[in-house]
């Protein structure tokens, strides 16, 4: 969860993750997304930023989800041995709260961004799991080499230059 929420935070690095996406799959939606992700200056409208702990972004999610899951949106599964460790936490929506989505995005278009956005993040992350995904935000130095209990630096003007080069690679 944290590693999506990462994702969801700092739309420089989905955006690089995209374009790595575009480079093993060719799907040119991605470029639009990239872009229109820039377009609409969200690295510096919609980032919100996180904390590197010990392993890696991390913000406290049980007030939220205690909230969600009170309301009966979301259900929360643990995979393990019963008493032992806890391999995996599975976050799973509820017809509630898919339908709760659909009234809040009616009364309010403005949080469609935030349905939106989710979905794009589900996209990039497919089927991996968190050490997975946490793995490939350690790619990125800037990511890697922030101090512990300090910010996660942007990237935002190093995937603008990527965007550009394949942009131009694609011109030629």
């Amino acid at each position: 969860m944290q590693a999506l929420d990462f994702w969801m935070r700092n739309p420089d690095y989905l955006a690089n993750e995209l374009l790595t996406e575009f480079e093993i799959s060719g799907e040119r939606d991605l470029l639009e997304i990239v872009q229109r992700i820039f377009d609409d200056r969200e690295p510096d409208l919609r980032r919100w930023p996180m904390v590197r702990y010990l392993f890696g972004a991390f913000e406290p999610l049980d007030n939220a989800l205690a909230i969600l899951r009170a309301a009966d949106l979301i259900r929360i599964r643990r995979d393990g041995a019963p008493g032992g460790k806890i391999r995996e936490h599975l976050y799973l929506l509820t017809t509630a709260g898919r339908d709760a989505l659909g009234q809040v995005t009616s009364a309010a278009p403005e949080l469609e961004w935030y349905r939106d956005r989710a979905s794009i993040v589900a996209r990039v992350a497919g089927t991996q799991g968190g050490k997975a995904l946490k793995d490939r935000q350690y790619l990125q130095a800037e990511y890697a080499g922030t101090e512990l209990s300090h910010v996660i630096q942007p990237i935002t003007e190093r995937v603008l230059g990527r965007l550009a080069a394949i942009l131009e690679g694609l011109n030629k």
